[in-house]
């Protein structure tokens, strides 16, 4: 039996229209969209003007050509910090954030005059409020939080710190990463001015894909992070300014968007409250589960509505890199072990420097895999004593 339990890493298998939109874009269309005009690459562009639409409705966004496509959510992250951030400006994340917004702050704090604030978060992996009023200064200009955690799948009041930062004039940056597709993120609801998304984790489409939506707002303050062609005003030899061109240069990665477009379609069809409220019903029973094996200990909350299906655990009777290991070689179980790309989130959890064994749930899991990997970890503690 194999089982996929690392679905905050990258969501698998994927829906069957996945693979044959990808398969279709290389095999029978081909085309380079925005470069030809010719029928392949016009339908290479109307597949890419429907993920965009595809987008604009699963984040409740109204600016088409301000949805930008990049290579992931990484690169997305970097071209909002890196082409906005000045000289003077005092910054606020939190310590539950991924790498990829810690190294590239890391990275400006280096290179640029700026004043950078990491919040501590509760063990439970929750930015409190007042501890966010309290770290606000005059010259606050950004703020960059996760929306949920990568490790044990917290989920932070992103309403409330973005109506702070709404009437304070502050810039507000979402990492995505592992909310989008799986809970709803309605970009006005959160008041930010940039989300950053990944194709590949809940939205169900190939890795390779991502991209950021951005507000006319901070665009106004950001510059052009990467320049080259964009197959439009070709006679220029300066950047566009204009959206989406003004970010998007290169060949776009057209069969990957055409994944992504079949992926977030199976999640309208589907119904994204519905994968949501299966997944938590899995993950409750999970949570339950483990709680009743008494060398387990669980990270965050026991409430599965609190949190995204994203489940760590280490065991006193095993470390989480040999449980992992253990988990696949003998009973085909595909889990994470270590630190996950979030050094400041295991300290927060005290999990620092071992790590955790994380279990991520996707909407094709069923209890099923659930019962069998509660099992085969009973016998692996069993074995151990």
């Amino acid at each position: 039996m194999k089982v996929y339990l690392d679905n905050s890493a990258t969501t698998y298998p994927k829906p069957e229209e996945v693979y044959s939109s990808v398969y279709n874009y290389m095999k029978n269309i081909g085309s380079n969209p925005g470069r030809g005009g010719y029928s392949s690459a016009l339908e290479g562009d109307r597949i890419i003007f429907s993920c965009r639409e595809a987008l604009m409705k699963i984040f409740n966004f109204d600016k088409l050509e301000n949805i930008i496509f990049t290579a992931n959510i990484t690169h997305s992250l970097n071209i909002l910090l890196k082409s906005v951030v000045k000289d003077g400006w005092h910054i606020i994340t939190s310590s539950m954030e991924h790498n990829s917004v810690l190294r590239p702050l890391s990275n400006l704090k280096e290179t640029k005059n700026i004043d950078l604030d990491i919040i501590e978060c509760s063990e439970n992996g929750v930015l409190n409020i007042e501890d966010f009023k309290n770290t606000l200064k005059s010259n606050t200009k950004l703020v960059v939080l996760t929306h949920a955690s990568n490790i044990i799948g917290s989920i932070q009041p992103l309403k409330h710190i973005g109506k702070i930062c709404k009437e304070r004039g502050i810039y507000f940056v979402i990492d995505s990463a592992q909310s989008a597709g799986a809970i709803p993120v309605d970009f006005y609801e959160i008041g930010c001015n940039a989300l950053a998304f990944t194709g590949h984790k809940s939205l169900l489409g190939p890795q390779g894909i991502g991209g950021f939506l951005i507000d006319d707002n901070l665009n106004q303050e950001a510059l052009s992070f990467i320049e080259g062609g964009t197959g439009s005003l070709s006679e220029s030899i300066t950047q566009p300014n204009f959206l989406p061109d003004k970010f998007e240069s290169g060949t776009l990665n057209a069969p990957g968007i055409a994944g992504l477009l079949a992926g977030i379609n199976y999640i309208t069809e589907e119904g994204l409250i519905s994968i949501q409220e299966r997944e938590r019903e899995l993950c409750q029973h999970f949570i339950d589960g483990l709680l009743n094996i008494p060398s387990i200990k669980v990270y965050g909350a026991t409430e599965a509505s609190l949190r995204t299906p994203t489940i760590s655990i280490n065991s006193n009777k095993i470390n989480n890199a040999e449980l992992g290991f253990v988990l696949d070689r003998d009973y085909g179980i595909m889990a994470r072990t270590g630190l996950h790309c979030a050094p400041l989130a295991h300290r927060t959890i005290k999990t620092f420097p071992e790590g955790t064994l994380r279990f991520s749930l996707g909407p094709f899991n069923d209890i099923k895999d659930i019962d069998y990997t509660l099992h085969c970890l009973n016998l692996i503690i069993k074995g151990c004593d």
